[in-house]
């Protein structure tokens, strides 16, 4: 059965970052392509960040590009995502999931909460 379990969020003032990581249990992170998906309050999920499943192919949403970067860590068998420059828009619960046919996958974990306010 495939797992993911997302960790790093917390409350921060505008112009942080935060880490956030993904871990991932049956599957290997490093033969898929995968990406973040974050749901703010009363919007529905969007993808923000996908990555290939080599590493060397990263896509990024507008609003978050060069403040977002995704990562692969297959150590560890996780996905992660560092968020600098926060922005109050960027308040949302993160969730990672597999990038299949041109779009996110079921989300499958519980997500962790990003919330960014002064």
């Amino acid at each position: 059965e495939v797992q993911f379990v997302e960790s790093g969020g917390g409350m921060v003032q505008p112009g942080e970052s935060l880490r956030l990581s993904c871990a991932a249990s049956g599957l290997m992170v490093s033969n898929y392509d995968m990406c973040w998906v974050r749901q703010g309050p009363g919007t529905g999920p969007e993808w923000v960040a996908m990555i290939n499943l080599g590493g060397q192919r990263t896509f990024y949403k507008d609003s978050v590009e060069g403040r977002f970067t995704i990562s692969k860590d297959n150590a560890k068998n996780a996905l992660v995502l560092q968020m600098d420059n926060l922005k109050p828009e960027d308040t949302a619960v993160y969730y990672c999931a597999l990038w299949r046919a041109g779009d996110y996958d079921e989300l499958r974990g519980q997500g962790t909460q990003v919330t960014v306010s002064s």
